[in-house]
């Protein structure tokens, strides 16, 4: 045993104590005793137990006594709000914990903290509640955002609003600086009730108005590396640019088979190829996926780095990718006419859409075109001469493709897999990275082929995997909180509409795919389909499978895109040791003790990566509309709150017209009804009325647009 294996079990041991209810509170000497520590050695002792302290395990008296947490007592990490108030999420509890501002203990965003439960569900039907009572460790220790100077001194004022304290510089530090200057501070102090934090400069982005330092600063501040480190681009180096002879031994040999891969025009990293024929018993589906483990090895430099980075993030002006670009667009990449080394699931369809057997076998495979979705849309929507010309020899199997899409499609539908499928927008920026045109993206028939596919092979490889009893990641969805379903029942029955089961009974994923039929084509479906998907949980990777509620699958994974995606790289290990038959007791145990930490690191890669292109939309159409200030718009209220009124336009973005700016009457918030209600005229504002806005001011900062009625003239 290691001396660090010992440290921990010692540990372990110290804290059994402390939680065992025979043992009293007991003092250092007293531990000493009880374990028969020499007096030499105790430092160890205290050393335990000042980090069991430290770690929010275990407390001390103020007689110098250690003992077990008071009951009530919870650690977790702070989720703050830039209004003073916030909320504790606790490991393994569904709801978090409100904390008032009083009861903060002027703790700040992302810090683990020990909380006192105030308030418990069993206590009252309010929702949870505590107050901090210790921070046991700082949850930022750097940050992005604007210097402004004053006097000899400057301040550091924090992009992310929920930082609410702006960070003190010294006139050392601010010397090179000017008003407006980006910055990445180190906090050297967190300061206290009295004072600011005090800060140091790492390093100056450039000016606020520099072209695409705004997208910069939301990636420094999310602190998401940009250049891949020296060790791992030294093994890059060694990767060859084309498959070598070597490669193919053992291989299913492919390269024959029609095969095509389908994308956006602007696609570098083409992670799916398919291939697809008509057979007498339906249909036979080939998904054949980039073999990025046989260039990545377990615990290499590359290895470690994807760990890190764990999925690629595509930001309006730049992608950062998982992987460096001579394997994520090059090697890896399935390019049209040069040999790649894949793994494929080919998959036997019969005519009602049930996969009735499948093969997955590590192949060679050379791609006969590389296609758009645009397209492909072209020739088997539109028909369009031009495009049937130009790809004839592959049209019938895009129509063979259609037709098996709109089967698998149905079939998902008929067993209540939800689709929500509400228009994104695409923002187009100058060469400066201002924004000119916000367009919906178009999701046609050929990316919804693409996604029948992807899904057909990430249910075939979960539930194979499964079956056999191995060591997995799964890609899991839970239930929805009912409460959140009950919420939804009774709001769109202000619409007309009805849900079984909207009650505190388990809901069925059909009843909300039922929902979604009947809204398709109407002014509030891109509404109640928001709603309805912020009724949901988050998906997540799990190594136990749990199935996945928005799908109604009862196994999930994700197998289709390992270059952009770390759990997909992971699965693909998995699978080709289980075909080689390597996968003995020792490998079974190494997946059982690593896949939980990969679960866990993998969903809050992808949630950083969610975040920060969310942050860069808001961002970037707060920009879009300033150079529209004073403009009008027909939008749809899409939310109704105690201090104002939510709108989208049609171009998807949402601004709030303020309570304070409706001078027309003084307005009251019914929450039964989700509408608000003019006192002296009876005026009432409902979810999904269609109003004329204008544009009063935005905050690009605050990521907020701020509305105003605007009432024609004779109304």
């Amino acid at each position: 045993m290691s001396k660090q294996e010992l440290y921990e079990a010692r540990k372990k041991i110290v804290y059994d104590i402390i939680q065992d209810e025979i043992y009293k509170p007991l003092k250092l000497k007293e531990f000493s005793y009880l374990l028969q520590v020499p007096a030499d050695e105790r430092w160890e002792l205290k050393q335990i137990l000042d980090e069991l302290i430290d770690e929010g395990k275990i407390s001390i008296t103020k007689r110098g006594k250690y003992t077990k947490l008071e009951k009530g007592i919870l650690m977790g990490i702070f989720d703050a709000t830039g209004r003073g108030f916030g909320f504790v999420e606790v490991e393994g509890e569904d709801e978090d914990y409100f904390i008032p501002e009083q009861d903060t203990m002027d703790a700040m965003h992302h810090d683990t903290v020990l909380m006192q439960v105030t308030v418990a569900h069993a206590q009252s039907r309010k929702r949870k509640e505590g107050r901090i009572i210790k921070i046991l460790e700082r949850g930022t220790t750097q940050l992005v955002g604007t210097f402004q100077k004053n006097n000899n001194f400057g301040f550091v004022i924090p992009d992310n609003q929920k930082f609410g304290k702006d960070i003190f510089l010294s006139k050392a530090e601010s010397k090179n600086l000017v008003d407006g200057h980006k910055v990445v501070v180190q906090i050297m102090n967190y300061g206290d009730a009295d004072h600011k934090p005090e800060g140091r400069i790492i390093e100056i982005l450039g000016h606020a108005n520099d072209p695409r330092v705004d997208i910069l600063s939301v990636v420094k501040a999310y602190d998401v590396p940009v250049e891949f480190p020296q060790d791992v681009m030294s093994q890059v180096k060694k990767v060859r640019d084309e498959v070598s002879r070597s490669d193919l031994a053992g291989r299913m040999d492919i390269r024959d088979w029609q095969m095509v891969t389908i994308d956006g025009e602007d696609a570098k990293d083409l992670d799916d190829a398919i291939t697809l024929t008509r057979q007498d018993y339906g249909y036979q589906l080939g998904v054949h996926i980039a073999d990025v483990s046989h260039y990545v090895t377990e615990n290499s430099a590359l290895d470690k780095e994807a760990v890190s980075r764990g999925t690629s993030i595509y930001l309006i002006d730049r992608v950062i990718p998982m992987l460096p670009h001579k394997l994520s667009n090059g090697i890896c990449s399935l390019n049209a006419g040069v040999d790649r080394l894949a793994l494929s699931c080919i998959m036997d369809i019969d005519h009602k859409g049930k996969i009735i057997a499948h093969k997955i076998a590590e192949t060679v495979v050379k791609v006969d075109e590389r296609m758009t979705y645009t397209s492909v849309a072209k020739i088997v929507e539109d028909h369009d001469e031009e495009e049937c010309n130009r790809y004839h020899e592959l049209v019938s199997m895009f129509e063979l493709m259609k037709e098996l899409s709109d089967i698998l499609r149905e079939r998902r539908h008929e067993r209540g897999s939800i689709d929500f499928d509400f228009p994104e927008s695409k923002i187009l920026l100058d060469d400066d990275g201002k924004p000119v045109d916000i367009q919906p993206y178009d999701r046609n028939c050929a990316t919804k082929i693409i996604e029948d596919f992807m899904l057909a092979a990430n249910e075939t490889i979960a539930e194979d995997f499964f079956w056999q009893e191995i060591p997995f990641l799964y890609r899991t969805h839970e239930s929805p909180d009912p409460e959140k379903i009950q919420k939804l029942g009774i709001f769109v029955r202000n619409f007309g509409y009805y849900m079984k089961n909207g009650t505190k009974e388990r809901i069925h994923p059909k009843e909300i795919q039922k929902l979604l039929n009947k809204i398709e084509g109407t002014e509030e479906e891109a509404l109640i389909s928001r709603l309805a998907l912020r009724s949901m949980k988050q998906a997540k990777y799990t190594v136990n499978n749990i199935g996945h509620f928005g799908l109604s699958a009862n196994y999930y994974c994700h197998f289709t895109s390992p270059i952009r995606r770390y759990p997909d790289l992971q699965i693909h290990r998995i699978i080709k040791e289980n075909l080689h038959g390597c996968l003995n007791r020792k490998r079974i145990r190494h997946y059982d003790q690593i896949l939980p930490k990969i679960a866990d690191s993998s969903s809050k890669t992808e949630r950083r990566a969610e975040e920060m292109e969310r942050e860069v939309i808001k961002m970037k159409k707060v920009e879009y509309m300033e150079q529209h200030i004073g403009d009008t718009y027909v939008g749809v209220i899409s939310g109704i709150t105690t201090w104002g009124i939510y709108v989208e336009l049609s171009n998807t973005i949402e601004g709030m017209i303020r309570v304070a700016d409706m001078t027309d009457d003084f307005y009251n918030y019914d929450e039964q009804s989700y509408s608000m209600i003019g006192e002296r005229t009876g005026r009432a504002f409902e979810l999904g009325m269609r109003i004329l806005v204008r544009v009063k001011k935005t905050d690009k900062l605050l990521r907020t647009i701020d509305f105003e009625l605007y009432e024609e003239e004779g109304e």
